[in-house]
């Protein structure tokens, strides 16, 4: 079912980026009666999280949701994690709060940045705080949603995949 208002041209069953929530599936379009006036919503339903979303569908352009990265947006991501990490001297505070920001955006480019920059190898995970390892795996885990859906591949084998990408930089 399409809905003629939505600028997105989203369809039940689609996969969807949220970007504070990842990789989401339409579940469905509904209508409720707020004030007295009908109001149109999409519901999100997050499997991961095991959570579901209803946003109205007069303010899906404005949250950032979007319809799942093409090859070529995911290929630029995937590149960005063979590069060398940024390493920035700010303050960890500030760094988190720039990080968070990024995967908050949603954006797999900025998610790749996040992740490229504060991935450790095995033999060097005791030099990574717990919140750099919360917000890691939180980027790691956003980013490799994506590119399984993306892909049409296992969760587990997408994030092995861009492991392994990431371990040969490093």
């Amino acid at each position: 079912m399409k809905k003629d208002n939505d600028a997105l041209n989203l369809e039940i069953g689609d996969l969807v980026v949220y970007p504070s929530y990842g990789v989401g599936q339409i579940e469905q379009f509904d209508t409720h009666k707020i004030d007295g006036d009908d109001h149109d919503f999409v519901m999100i339903n997050f499997k991961q999280d095991k959570m579901k979303l209803r946003i109205p569908m007069e303010k899906t352009a404005n949250s950032g949701l979007r319809k799942l990265s093409n090859k070529n947006r995911l290929a630029k991501a995937l590149s960005v994690l063979g590069e060398s990490p940024s390493l920035k001297k700010d303050m960890w505070i500030k760094r988190a709060k720039e990080y968070e920001k990024n995967i908050n955006s949603g954006d797999p480019v900025l998610i790749a940045e996040v992740v490229r920059d504060l991935h450790k190898n095995d033999d060097s995970l005791e030099q990574q705080s717990y919140s750099e390892r919360q917000i890691y795996l939180t980027a790691l885990n956003r980013l490799s949603n994506e590119y399984a859906a993306v892909e049409n591949i296992d969760k587990k084998i997408a994030k092995k995949k861009l492991e392994d990408l990431l371990n040969k930089v490093n």
